[in-house]
């Protein structure tokens, strides 16, 4: 490589050693080569050291055992975040976007822990000859300053299990730190030190949360596990007690009153932050069937940019909804309050009317900023009652609504029919709801699958944010999509060869593949025994939704330009894209200064909200989790019917019909030795061929609990007659123990 000396008066920065590295010609150099290639002399000498230490430190320049610098990307290295799978593997999340995730098999973590950020290298592909596959060849953070866990102890020495399955240590604690506990507790361990494998890192006890059992103290772990706050900073609450509850007169000026229109709210049962409500009117465009308004809560006006409010909304990124409670991104005065869409109250809403034609167009729309008075808070419960006969009392306690609803209803069939017309992926799993106790136990699992009211608020909900998306990139202004990328080449060649063993293909029309092409897989195997099967393996196929600065348009909807705007209370990126649109209303324009700081911003709000998103939603899945397992405690010994839901080389997970999950450990498969085969989800037997494949129906009983790791053990179970097996429903009729009494079914 030709290497051009600078001069001393060159200047020597991170972005000059990057660029340097970076060059095509580039090869890894020691520390000398680099400062005779950029004439880093005496102090510049210095400074070089200086900034390549920092560097290094943030995984932008690696150093190699040959003590050579270079760059990740040109070194066949990622740096990421690592994510640990609870079945044993895990993945390196990396933080450039154009790079995909890079699979780490259970054997390859070295010194790293979940979560920790990390340096892989990649070796090459997985066992389906496609997929990156790497190692974890350096820590550059450690994501757990603080674990929490369960303080046992033994003759010399205590120490600290984890809680989180997925941190696979434990923290030895000197006998001088306990600070007080005893074993038994959950506490929180501050790491002190952290030797290299296989030696346990160490650690001191600073906080006691309390036994195993007591009230909340479950859901109290897993907050602190994902750093969730429940109070909020003084600043923060200050600024939140300054808001009026009550519209005052004077912020209604300039806007549209829609006060005296048919408006109203539908939500779930236990919602107390609505933020969106619906109206349906006569068109005003001369084609059009519907005029649809949706009127979202106008929390931008109660949340100044740069605020203490705005920051810590911006940290939050999202509001947080546990089994048992809500971590909110805004104190209850603004999510419960002035911004919550109550009956009978005036609110600041920006309402998106959009009139629409006989087969589901917007032929036109407004984007308007309003005052409203919700006429009724409905339930979806309520609304599905209304609309599938009700009783006479309930039609005509609603007889001014239902009208509306019906009318609401047709139009909600229509879009989603269009929807799945222009090829939308539409997955319908069931949802489970834990019901608890006042004291926070779990006393029955409820399980709910899609219906016609949740489908009606979710189609005007979708094509809202549609429309709010193409407004904006059709002005070209920098803007927050919401983007779900088409799956990934080798993860459609695998879902091919996957489906190819039961006769079906994806029928494509061209070389690329079409969310329709998906859709009409499933609709080929709806309501057969291979529905849950290929629904399981084609999300697993799916890349993750998640938010953008570029409009690279949403796959699973078939939408090529999509936003998240109609939930302003819980996500930030809806509050951000509120201040562009009334920006826009009000000025016409961002104007040139605006739009370059929004440009700059946009990106790195994207990152962090797409990150808090994730975190999020493993927070929540966690505490139910744990209020399921909670919830099997004393059917220890039942039987129960359920569907193989993932199968790996140590065994094979079911789900009950109530969506608990449970593993059989392959050693409890002692009638033949099992091997598993990857590329069709599957565990076969060597010597009789037996094979369990994900989506099969089995039968098995619940032979462990373990509620602070949230880990149930089954046990397959075979030639028993089928009045001993439990419905997995929840606590309704008695189950067949050993020796006990029958239910029928």
């Amino acid at each position: 490589m030709a290497r051009s000396r600078r001069g001393e008066t060159a200047t020597l920065d991170e972005d000059a050693i990057l660029h340097f590295m970076r060059e095509q010609a580039y090869r890894p150099m020691s520390f000398g080569e680099l400062a005779r290639a950029l004439g880093a002399t005496g102090a510049r000498r210095r400074l070089l050291a200086r900034l390549l230490e920092e560097l290094e430190a943030r995984g932008q320049v690696v150093r190699t055992r040959a003590e050579r610098y270079g760059v990740p990307e040109r070194m066949n290295l990622v740096v990421g975040r690592l994510e640990r799978n609870r079945r044993g593997f895990g993945f390196v999340i990396p933080e450039r976007d154009d790079i995909p995730d890079v699979f780490i098999p259970p054997d390859r973590f070295g010194p790293a822990v979940h979560q920790d950020r990390v340096i892989a290298r990649i070796r090459g592909a997985a066992g389906d000859g496609r997929r990156a596959e790497g190692e974890i060849i350096r820590v550059l953070e450690r994501a757990h300053r603080r674990v929490v866990g369960r303080l046992e102890r033994r003759r010399h020495f205590a120490f600290v299990v984890p809680v989180d399955p997925r941190l696979d240590f434990d923290v030895i604690i000197p006998a001088a730190d306990l600070g007080g506990a005893v074993p038994g507790e959950i506490v929180v361990a501050e790491v002190t030190a952290w030797p290299e494998r296989p030696r346990s890192p160490e650690g001191r006890v600073v906080g006691r949360l309390g036994r195993e059992g007591d009230p909340g103290v479950d859901v109290d772990v897993i907050m602190f596990q994902y750093g969730l706050e429940p109070g909020f900073d003084a600043d923060v609450l200050a600024e939140a007690r300054r808001v009026p509850q009550e519209v005052l007169p004077e912020e209604c000026r300039g806007r549209l009153d829609l006060r005296d229109r048919l408006v109203f709210t539908i939500d779930g049962e236990d919602a107390r932050d609505l933020d969106d409500a619906v109206s349906l009117e006569e068109p005003r465009h001369p084609r059009a069937r519907w005029r649809l308004g949706v009127h979202i809560a106008d929390v931008s006006h109660y949340v100044p940019e740069g605020s203490a409010l705005d920051r810590e909304a911006a940290r939050r990124g999202t509001s947080v909804y546990l089994v048992d409670r809500v971590v909110p991104m805004l104190p209850p005065e603004l999510s419960n309050g002035i911004c919550s869409l109550h009956p009978g109250v005036d609110r600041l809403t920006l309402s998106v009317f959009m009139d629409i034609d006989d087969r589901g167009r917007v032929l036109d729309y407004e984007i308007v900023p309003s005052v409203i008075r919700s006429k009724e808070r409905l339930t979806y419960e309520i609304v599905y009652a209304l609309l599938t006969g009700g009783g006479e009392d309930l039609r005509d306690r609603y007889r001014h609504v239902l009208p509306v609803l019906e009318e609401m209803h047709a139009l909600a069939r229509l879009l989603f029919q269009r929807r799945l017309g222009r090829g939308s992926v539409d997955f319908d799993f069931p949802e489970a709801k834990v019901v608890l106790d006042d004291d926070g136990r779990p006393v029955d699992i409820r399980v709910r699958r899609r219906d016609l009211a949740t489908q009606l608020i979710e189609e005007f909900m979708i094509l809202c944010n549609e429309t709010v998306a193409a407004h904006c990139r059709r002005l070209e202004v920098p803007f927050l999509y919401r983007v779900h990328e088409p799956p990934e080449d080798d993860a459609i060649e695998s879902f091919e060869e996957f489906i190819a063993h039961f006769g079906l293909r994806l029928r494509r029309r061209g070389a690329r593949v079409r969310p329709a092409d998906f859709q009409k897989v499933l609709n080929a195997v709806r309501d057969t025994e291979l529905d849950y099967l290929v629904s399981t393996v084609m999300l697993r196929t799916m890349a993750r939704a998640r938010y953008a600065s570029e409009n690279l348009g949403h796959f699973g909807l078939a939408s090529d330009c999509y936003t998240h705007f109609t939930s302003p209370i819980r996500r930030y990126p809806d509050l951000v894209i509120h201040r562009i649109i009334k920006e826009l209303l009000a000025h016409g324009e961002l104007g040139q200064e605006r739009a370059r700081r929004w440009e700059a911003a946009l990106p790195a709000v994207a990152a962090h909200c797409s990150t808090m998103e994730r975190q999020a939603e493993e927070a929540e899945r966690d505490t139910v989790d744990l209020k399921k397992v909670q919830f099997m405690a004393d059917r220890v010994g039942d039987v129960f019917e359920g569907i193989i839901s993932g199968v790996t080389n140590f065994g094979l997970f079911v789900a009950l019909p109530n969506t608990v999950e449970g593993l059989v450990h392959v050693s409890s498969m002692v009638d033949d030795y099992y091997h598993f085969d990857e590329s069709r989800y599957s565990l076969v037997g060597e010597r009789r061929g037996r094979v369990f494949r994900l989506g099969n129906a089995v039968r098995v009983r619940l032979v462990r609990v373990d509620a602070l790791e949230r880990r149930l053990d089954f046990e397959l179970v075979e030639g028993e007659d089928e009045d001993g097996l439990g419905d997995g429903y929840g606590p309704g009729g008695r189950r067949r123990r050993r020796g006990g009494s029958r239910r029928r079914r």
